[in-house]
């Protein structure tokens, strides 16, 4: 990857007031942004990045093979067709698709690079969030204020400078090198090296195949298997479609059938998960030809979407077990040693490179405690309304993606009901609204799914409730549905406009000319 998809407009720092501030200028910003400036056009707003570029997550990854593990059709927009031949893409494909949204559609003239939101508080009395940013530029780091109505935080929900590490003893002794795949090291040659890969979720999937071509031998070291679907690497459909039909049909026909295929799959898994098992037991089984191979090392313990399924294009992982140039080894690490890592097992398996593709670590709200009058507001005593807006925080959004499908179909949906909001809140002169239950509910983890980055994590964050709107259905076709005719009045709670006072000492982005 490199670095084109910076700002290449003027710039105007000194506007310090906006109707909306969207945090990150990764996918879900870069959506949320096309959404705001074209269904709600009168709206100021300004993106804050707190990296140098433009991309989130697909400029940040940077480890050997990264790509998506959801079909392009359906983690790509709504409103700007997939063109890519693959509908599992690379990296690369996916972060110069979402720079050219971004220039396309005049986005990267709102984005202020290295601008990280470190502080967000919001002023009941003038109904305003003053944010504090840090920049950093070649004279170093400043802070500095900007203020906004409304703030739309599309900043996913892992920590972008931490990844988890499981605390492996002896790691120091270990003779050759470690990487974290989150920090891929550009200088890493494993040609002709022995690796082993700690791990065995998407990460781990994507890695393995795509080092054993260059590499000696790679060994796959997980805790426990995870289940692993094979899916075509082109889409028939798709091809067959776009050879015939407009453009934008084509895309939206192949968009709905991939929509309604893996809703359809998601929901077949969790009422037969007997079933499940065994149609995935059955394929790795016909793609590695070792009934006791897959019994051993991918048959996992759970059910079929207890944890995310794993999806390998055109069974690339299979094919590269199978050729003997991937080890799948099911152990506990007990230490490294400096030939390599020394198994509970007894066992020691020697390399020269372990890459550690043990998880993310999530985070909340980009790691900022938010504040409403200056008192900290405890996320883990809130409730998410319609997967967006959370109780005891008025005009406050959160883009939060499926567990099941692809994460931008809940985040446009999110960023259409944000603009619903903005337009509700205008038409009846309302200055905050903040969502409140007309009864106690019972709590839920936000984050449903048994994986280990998920539990650890779980009580840092918001809580769901027993059933809509207060909880997040993993049913894109359901959200479709409902979520843009839902009645706002029953959810939500408005402060008049009359209510409020003007915030003092605003400069307004309406005041200046250009734009940021």
């Amino acid at each position: 990857m490199n670095d084109v998809g910076h700002e290449t407009g003027p710039r105007h720092d000194d506007a310090r007031h906006f109707d909306v501030v969207i945090v990150g200028a990764g996918l879900s910003g870069i959506g949320a942004a096309y959404r705001l400036q074209t269904e709600c056009p009168g709206k100021t707003y300004a993106i804050l990045e707190a990296r140098e570029s433009i991309g989130g997550t697909w400029d940040l990854f940077r480890y050997p093979g990264v790509r998506s593990d959801s079909d392009m059709f359906t983690l790509g927009y709504r409103f700007k067709p997939w063109h890519g031949t693959k509908a599992l893409a690379d990296g690369e494909t996916i972060l110069t698709y979402i720079r050219e949204t971004a220039a396309e559609f005049g986005i990267e003239r709102k984005i202020r690079f290295s601008s990280r939101m470190v502080g967000a508080d919001f002023d009941t009395a003038t109904a305003t969030w003053t944010l504090t940013v840090e920049r950093r530029d070649a004279e170093g780091v400043s802070r500095h204020t900007i203020t906004c109505g409304f703030l739309y935080s599309c900043t996913g929900y892992y920590d972008y400078d931490r990844g988890y590490e499981p605390g492996f003893r002896g790691v120091e002794d270990f003779a050759g090198t470690v990487a974290h795949p989150q920090f891929w090291p550009p200088d890493l040659d494993h040609t002709g090296k022995r690796v082993i890969v700690i791990g065995s979720g998407a990460t781990a999937v994507t890695i393995v195949p795509a080092m054993a071509e260059p590499a000696a031998h790679v060994t796959m070291l997980q805790r426990t298997p995870t289940w692993i679907a094979s899916l075509p690497g082109r889409d028939g459909f798709a091809d067959w479609c776009r050879r015939r039909l407009p453009q934008r049909l084509a895309h939206r026909l192949v968009r709905t059938k991939n929509i309604a295929f893996g809703t359809a799959s998601y929901q077949w898994c969790r009422r037969f998960p007997g079933a499940a098992r065994r149609l995935l037991t059955g394929r790795a089984v016909r793609a590695l030809g070792d009934r006791r191979l897959v019994a051993d090392h991918f048959t996992p313990p759970y059910d079929v979407w207890d944890q995310r399924v794993c999806a390998v294009p055109d069974g690339d992982l299979f094919r590269a077990v199978r050729s003997g140039r991937v080890e799948v080894v099911t152990d506990r690490v007990d230490r490294f040693v400096p030939e390599g890592i020394r198994l509970e097992s007894g066992r020691v398996l020697e390399a020269d490179v372990i890459v550690t593709a043990t998880g993310l670590r999530l985070q909340a709200f980009g790691g900022v405690a938010p504040t409403v009058d200056g008192v900290e507001v405890a996320l883990p005593e809130q409730f998410v309304w319609r997967g967006a807006m959370l109780t005891g925080i008025p005009n406050l959004a959160l883009c939060i993606g499926y567990t099941n499908a692809s994460w931008t179909l809940r985040a446009d949906l999110t960023s259409r009901l944000v603009c619903r909001v903005l337009r509700w809140m205008d038409r009846h002169d309302y200055a905050a609204v903040v969502p409140h239950p007309d009864r106690e509910l019972e709590e839920r983890p936000l984050l449903d799914l048994s994986s280990g980055y998920i539990r650890r994590s779980a009580g840092d964050f918001p809580r769901q409730g027993p059933r809509a709107p207060w909880r997040m259905r993993q049913n894109y076709a359901l959200d479709a549905a409902t979520t843009m005719r839902a009645d706002l009045r029953r959810g939500l709670r408005p402060t008049p406009r009359a209510a409020v006072r003007a915030p003092a000492g605003t400069r307004s982005a309406d005041a200046f000319s250009g734009e940021i």
